[in-house]
């Protein structure tokens, strides 16, 4: 079985070759691939490396976290399966987190967004809206990822309303 990993905070010159070129060390299983904006062929700021095993993937996480590519600090984690469903269809190579359609991720406000001219943010705000209100369980609940964020701005807030 094979373990995806989500890389972000590409810079957007980068390139497949020097992406494998980083991971080439790990070994030949290894496999690359950087999401381009259709438009301008330039990487949309992050990617996804595959790996054979749960063990490299690990490795690959503790070695490659915080590696400075080209004065970009890379953030790798393991990537969550893709969701299917209306919002995922078209998109080129989402995120792929459950729940991750919901919250803005790199792939959601950037389709819409640049397709209209008018202003940006009543896009932003309808899909929050709408994914709010979704009868789906996974929509309400906050990205792993920034849980403990969020539980800390919860504590603070309810901190500063007692005062």
């Amino acid at each position: 079985m094979s373990i995806r990993l989500y890389v972000g905070n590409l810079p957007k010159e980068v390139e497949r070759q020097e992406l494998a070129a980083v991971f080439a060390e790990a070994g030949d299983s290894v496999s690359t691939k950087v999401i381009t904006d259709r438009k301008t062929g330039k990487c949309r700021g992050f990617g996804f490396v595959t790996v054979k095993t749960d063990e490299q993937a690990d490795e690959i996480i503790e070695k490659y976290n915080g590696f400075v590519l080209k004065d970009c600090a890379l953030k790798i984690e393991k990537a969550l399966p893709r969701a299917k469903g209306k919002e995922e269809q078209g998109a080129e190579g989402a995120e792929g987190a459950e729940g991750v359609s919901s919250s803005p991720s790199p792939s959601a406000p950037s389709t819409g967004s640049r397709r209209s001219k008018g202003n940006s943010n009543n896009n932003n705000k309808s899909r929050r809206v709408a994914a709010s209100t979704s009868t789906d369980s996974d929509a309400v609940q906050p990205d792993p990822r920034w849980a403990q964020d969020l539980e800390k701005l919860k504590q603070l807030l309810a901190a500063q309303a007692t005062n």
